[in-house]
């Protein structure tokens, strides 16, 4: 920690690391930024999609530090479920949030950690696709972190939103963890490693999760215009 420079928060591989003297908490970590992402709206600027992928190749690390697992398949099962419940927890908060005090995000300045033009997008995004907008804002940076507070301030029917809720985060969680895991074996076969271009994994994952917000702005400046 002591080599510690503040771009290391943008990189997932900190997080999975991360440890403190000999106490490896890297999977507190992981769960911590799941739930944060959706149940502490600043969440945003946290890594999601690439920390999940990355979660898959370092599954055995993760949940070995806590538990010792001999299978690959049900250490897989087991950290896909937990972070699949700190995303349903993490909606739930952000939920009641919405619910509880939303309004008031509308009439609330930017801040660094706060923008109000997120929420309109998500707003936007939600009034398009309704309930199954809580299953697409999973895979999407930003727009999933206040997707579940304009469920809460449009009051959205609790039970549907429940049922929108774990169907996402269970699909999010187990597709980018089995993904991550079984790709790193695959390339692992062909001798290539995937724990030496993290980087590039991240970046990757970064540009494919974000395509679809960036053309959504260019498509409203072409109309626009």
């Amino acid at each position: 920690m002591s080599n510690f420079e503040w771009t290391q928060l943008v990189n997932p591989e900190f997080y999975i690391n991360f440890t403190i003297g000999d106490i490896k908490l890297g999977l507190y970590i992981v769960l911590f930024i799941v739930f944060a992402e959706t149940g502490l709206f600043a969440g945003f600027f946290l890594p999601g999609d690439s920390l999940l992928f990355l979660a898959g190749i370092y599954s055995g690390e993760l949940v070995q530090n806590v538990v010792y697992i001999e299978s690959d398949f049900i250490n897989l099962v087991l950290l896909s479920s937990l972070v699949a419940l700190a995303g349903i927890l993490g909606n739930m908060v952000g939920y009641w949030f919405g619910a509880k005090s939303g309004y008031y995000l509308y009439n609330r300045e930017d801040t660094l950690l706060f923008k109000k033009k997120y929420l309109l997008q998500a707003k936007e995004f939600f009034d398009k696709h309704g309930g199954k907008a809580i299953i697409y804002a999973r895979f999407l940076p930003i727009v999933r972190t206040f997707a579940p507070i304009v469920a809460g301030i449009g009051s959205m029917d609790r039970k549907k939103f429940m049922f929108f809720n774990v169907l996402s985060s269970i699909l999010w969680s187990f597709i980018l963890i089995f993904s991550g895991h079984y790709l790193y074996g695959m390339f692992l076969e062909m001798g290539i490693d995937l724990k030496e271009h993290i980087e590039k994994i991240v970046i990757a994952i970064i540009l494919v999760s974000t395509l679809p917000v960036f053309l959504k702005m260019i498509k409203k400046k072409v109309v626009h215009h």
